[in-house]
Protein backbone atom coordinates (compact mmCIF):
# COMPACT_ATOMS: atom_id res chain seq x y z
CA UNK A 1 0.00 0.00 0.00
CA UNK A 2 1.23 3.52 -0.77
CA UNK A 3 2.71 5.35 2.24
CA UNK A 4 0.76 8.55 1.54
CA UNK A 5 -2.15 7.68 -0.74
CA UNK A 6 -3.78 11.12 -0.42
CA UNK A 7 -1.63 14.22 0.05
CA UNK A 8 -1.05 17.84 -0.84
CA UNK A 9 2.02 18.24 -3.04
CA UNK A 10 4.21 21.01 -4.43
CA UNK A 11 5.86 20.86 -7.85
CA UNK A 12 8.02 23.20 -9.98
CA UNK A 13 6.19 25.52 -12.38
CA UNK A 14 7.66 28.31 -14.52
CA UNK A 15 10.60 28.94 -12.21
CA UNK A 16 8.39 28.88 -9.12
CA UNK A 17 6.16 26.42 -7.34
CA UNK A 18 2.62 25.19 -7.86
CA UNK A 19 0.48 23.12 -5.55
CA UNK A 20 -2.02 20.33 -5.92
CA UNK A 21 -3.72 17.29 -4.47
CA UNK A 22 -2.35 13.82 -5.25
CA UNK A 23 -4.19 10.53 -4.82
CA UNK A 24 -2.34 7.23 -5.30
CA UNK A 25 -3.91 3.76 -5.63
CA UNK A 26 -3.55 1.23 -2.82
CA UNK A 27 -1.32 -0.82 -5.10
CA UNK A 28 1.14 2.07 -5.00
CA UNK A 29 1.37 2.49 -8.77
CA UNK A 30 -0.72 3.18 -11.86
CA UNK A 31 -1.18 5.38 -14.94
CA UNK A 32 -0.74 9.12 -14.43
CA UNK A 33 -3.77 11.41 -14.65
CA UNK A 34 -4.17 15.19 -14.38
CA UNK A 35 -7.59 16.15 -12.97
CA UNK A 36 -8.49 19.76 -13.72
CA UNK A 37 -10.81 21.72 -11.45
CA UNK A 38 -14.08 23.49 -12.19
CA UNK A 39 -14.35 27.25 -11.82
CA UNK A 40 -15.07 26.79 -8.10
CA UNK A 41 -11.41 25.98 -7.38
CA UNK A 42 -9.72 22.92 -5.92
CA UNK A 43 -12.73 21.92 -3.83
CA UNK A 44 -13.48 18.84 -1.76
CA UNK A 45 -15.47 17.55 -4.74
CA UNK A 46 -12.41 17.67 -7.00
CA UNK A 47 -10.31 15.94 -4.34
CA UNK A 48 -13.00 13.28 -4.04
CA UNK A 49 -12.87 12.75 -7.82
CA UNK A 50 -9.10 12.24 -7.51
CA UNK A 51 -9.67 9.72 -4.73
CA UNK A 52 -12.18 7.89 -6.91
CA UNK A 53 -9.70 7.74 -9.79
CA UNK A 54 -7.10 6.35 -7.38
CA UNK A 55 -9.58 3.63 -6.42
CA UNK A 56 -9.74 2.81 -10.15
CA UNK A 57 -5.95 2.41 -10.26
CA UNK A 58 -4.76 5.86 -11.39
CA UNK A 59 -2.18 8.21 -9.86
CA UNK A 60 -4.37 11.33 -9.97
CA UNK A 61 -3.08 14.87 -9.50
CA UNK A 62 -5.34 17.94 -9.34
CA UNK A 63 -3.30 21.17 -9.68
CA UNK A 64 -4.56 24.13 -7.68
CA UNK A 65 -4.98 26.77 -10.39
CA UNK A 66 -6.37 29.42 -8.01
CA UNK A 67 -3.58 29.27 -5.43
CA UNK A 68 -5.79 28.02 -2.61
CA UNK A 69 -8.91 30.08 -3.31
CA UNK A 70 -12.31 28.40 -3.59
CA UNK A 71 -15.86 29.71 -3.74
CA UNK A 72 -19.45 28.51 -3.79
CA UNK A 73 -20.74 31.71 -5.41
CA UNK A 74 -21.28 31.48 -9.17
CA UNK A 75 -20.60 35.17 -9.83
CA UNK A 76 -17.35 35.04 -7.88
CA UNK A 77 -16.35 31.79 -9.58
CA UNK A 78 -16.98 33.34 -12.99
CA UNK A 79 -14.78 36.29 -12.08
CA UNK A 80 -12.02 34.01 -10.78
CA UNK A 81 -12.10 32.05 -14.01
CA UNK A 82 -12.02 35.24 -16.07
CA UNK A 83 -9.06 36.56 -14.05
CA UNK A 84 -7.01 33.38 -14.56
CA UNK A 85 -4.62 33.85 -17.51
CA UNK A 86 -4.73 30.87 -19.85
CA UNK A 87 -0.95 30.85 -20.22
CA UNK A 88 -0.46 30.79 -16.43
CA UNK A 89 -2.86 27.89 -16.03
CA UNK A 90 -1.22 26.07 -18.94
CA UNK A 91 2.17 26.45 -17.27
CA UNK A 92 0.90 24.94 -14.01
CA UNK A 93 -0.74 22.10 -15.94
CA UNK A 94 2.48 21.42 -17.85
CA UNK A 95 4.26 21.33 -14.50
CA UNK A 96 1.72 18.76 -13.32
CA UNK A 97 2.53 16.60 -16.37
CA UNK A 98 6.25 16.91 -15.57
CA UNK A 99 5.57 15.93 -11.95
CA UNK A 100 3.62 12.82 -12.93
CA UNK A 101 6.13 11.78 -15.59
CA UNK A 102 8.87 11.89 -12.96
CA UNK A 103 6.87 10.24 -10.16
CA UNK A 104 7.94 6.75 -9.20
CA UNK A 105 4.34 5.55 -8.83
CA UNK A 106 3.38 6.39 -12.43
CA UNK A 107 3.55 3.41 -14.78
CA UNK A 108 2.23 4.94 -18.02
CA UNK A 109 4.41 6.31 -20.82
CA UNK A 110 1.97 9.19 -21.31
CA UNK A 111 -0.33 11.11 -18.98
CA UNK A 112 -4.11 11.39 -19.19
CA UNK A 113 -6.18 14.51 -18.54
CA UNK A 114 -9.75 14.89 -17.29
CA UNK A 115 -11.41 18.21 -16.54
CA UNK A 116 -14.78 19.68 -15.71
CA UNK A 117 -16.34 23.02 -16.77
CA UNK A 118 -13.36 25.42 -16.86
CA UNK A 119 -11.17 22.36 -16.42
CA UNK A 120 -12.77 20.73 -19.44
CA UNK A 121 -11.59 23.66 -21.52
CA UNK A 122 -8.12 23.41 -20.05
CA UNK A 123 -7.98 19.68 -20.86
CA UNK A 124 -8.00 20.69 -24.52
CA UNK A 125 -5.47 23.48 -23.92
CA UNK A 126 -3.16 20.94 -22.29
CA UNK A 127 -3.67 18.38 -25.06
CA UNK A 128 -2.93 20.98 -27.74
CA UNK A 129 0.17 22.37 -26.03
CA UNK A 130 1.71 19.10 -24.80
CA UNK A 131 1.07 16.97 -27.89
CA UNK A 132 2.03 13.31 -27.55
CA UNK A 133 2.81 13.69 -23.85
CA UNK A 134 -0.96 13.47 -23.32
CA UNK A 135 -2.20 9.95 -24.01
CA UNK A 136 -5.94 10.49 -23.48
CA UNK A 137 -8.13 13.53 -22.85
CA UNK A 138 -11.65 13.73 -21.39
CA UNK A 139 -13.38 17.14 -21.27
CA UNK A 140 -16.62 17.24 -19.31
CA UNK A 141 -18.79 20.16 -20.48
CA UNK A 142 -15.62 22.15 -21.19
CA UNK A 143 -15.84 25.93 -21.51
CA UNK A 144 -13.26 28.59 -22.27
CA UNK A 145 -9.53 28.51 -22.82
CA UNK A 146 -9.35 26.19 -25.80
CA UNK A 147 -10.23 28.99 -28.20
CA UNK A 148 -6.78 30.45 -27.44
CA UNK A 149 -4.81 27.45 -28.72
CA UNK A 150 -4.55 25.60 -32.02
CA UNK A 151 -6.70 22.51 -31.62
CA UNK A 152 -5.03 21.12 -34.74
CA UNK A 153 -2.08 20.29 -32.47
CA UNK A 154 -4.11 17.77 -30.43
CA UNK A 155 -2.73 14.24 -30.85
CA UNK A 156 -4.52 12.48 -27.95
CA UNK A 157 -7.68 10.40 -28.30
CA UNK A 158 -10.65 12.45 -27.08
CA UNK A 159 -13.80 11.43 -25.20
CA UNK A 160 -16.05 14.41 -24.48
CA UNK A 161 -19.17 14.55 -22.31
CA UNK A 162 -21.61 17.43 -22.79
CA UNK A 163 -25.28 18.11 -22.06
CA UNK A 164 -27.97 19.03 -24.57
CA UNK A 165 -29.40 21.59 -22.09
CA UNK A 166 -26.10 23.25 -21.19
CA UNK A 167 -26.30 27.02 -21.70
CA UNK A 168 -22.55 27.38 -21.05
CA UNK A 169 -21.67 24.94 -23.84
CA UNK A 170 -24.70 24.73 -26.16
CA UNK A 171 -24.88 21.86 -28.65
CA UNK A 172 -24.10 24.01 -31.71
CA UNK A 173 -20.90 25.20 -30.02
CA UNK A 174 -20.00 21.63 -29.08
CA UNK A 175 -20.46 20.41 -32.66
CA UNK A 176 -18.19 23.21 -33.87
CA UNK A 177 -15.59 22.07 -31.32
CA UNK A 178 -16.02 18.49 -32.51
CA UNK A 179 -15.38 19.51 -36.13
CA UNK A 180 -12.16 21.29 -35.13
CA UNK A 181 -10.97 18.25 -33.19
CA UNK A 182 -11.77 15.95 -36.08
CA UNK A 183 -9.46 18.10 -38.19
CA UNK A 184 -6.67 17.61 -35.65
CA UNK A 185 -4.10 14.82 -35.44
CA UNK A 186 -6.19 12.99 -32.82
CA UNK A 187 -6.70 9.33 -33.81
CA UNK A 188 -10.21 9.27 -32.36
CA UNK A 189 -12.73 11.94 -31.37
CA UNK A 190 -15.86 10.82 -29.54
CA UNK A 191 -17.93 13.82 -28.47
CA UNK A 192 -21.16 12.83 -26.73
CA UNK A 193 -24.03 15.25 -26.15
CA UNK A 194 -26.21 13.62 -23.52
CA UNK A 195 -29.88 14.29 -24.09
CA UNK A 196 -31.62 16.26 -21.34
CA UNK A 197 -28.44 16.89 -19.34
CA UNK A 198 -27.49 20.33 -18.07
CA UNK A 199 -24.17 21.86 -17.17
CA UNK A 200 -22.25 20.16 -14.33
CA UNK A 201 -24.37 17.02 -14.44
CA UNK A 202 -21.44 15.09 -12.93
CA UNK A 203 -21.00 17.31 -9.85
CA UNK A 204 -22.80 15.71 -6.91
CA UNK A 205 -22.56 18.99 -5.01
CA UNK A 206 -25.37 20.03 -7.36
CA UNK A 207 -24.54 23.75 -7.39
CA UNK A 208 -26.71 24.31 -10.48
CA UNK A 209 -29.46 21.82 -9.63
CA UNK A 210 -28.44 19.72 -12.64
CA UNK A 211 -26.74 16.71 -11.01
CA UNK A 212 -27.80 13.49 -12.72
CA UNK A 213 -26.72 10.47 -10.67
CA UNK A 214 -27.46 7.91 -13.38
CA UNK A 215 -25.64 9.85 -16.09
CA UNK A 216 -22.74 10.61 -13.75
CA UNK A 217 -22.36 6.88 -13.07
CA UNK A 218 -22.63 6.01 -16.77
CA UNK A 219 -20.09 8.58 -17.93
CA UNK A 220 -17.75 7.66 -15.08
CA UNK A 221 -17.67 4.05 -16.21
CA UNK A 222 -17.10 5.07 -19.82
CA UNK A 223 -14.36 7.51 -18.81
CA UNK A 224 -12.48 5.02 -16.65
CA UNK A 225 -12.61 2.39 -19.41
CA UNK A 226 -11.42 4.93 -22.00
CA UNK A 227 -8.49 6.01 -19.82
CA UNK A 228 -7.40 2.45 -19.09
CA UNK A 229 -7.65 1.60 -22.79
CA UNK A 230 -5.23 4.34 -23.75
CA UNK A 231 -3.01 4.64 -20.66
CA UNK A 232 -2.87 1.08 -19.38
Amino acid sequence: MADNPHQNVTFPSNGGSAHGYLATPESGAGPGLVVIQEWWGLTDHVKDVCDRFAEEGFVALAPDLYGGATTHDADEAGQMMQDLPVDEAATDLAGAVDFLEGHGAVTSDTVGAVGFCMGGGFVLVLAAQQGDRIGAAVPYYGVGGYDQVDLGDVTAPILGHFGSEDDFAPPEQVRDLEAKLQDSASPSVDIRIHEGAGHAFFNDGDAFGTYDADLAEQTWGDTVAFLHEHLG
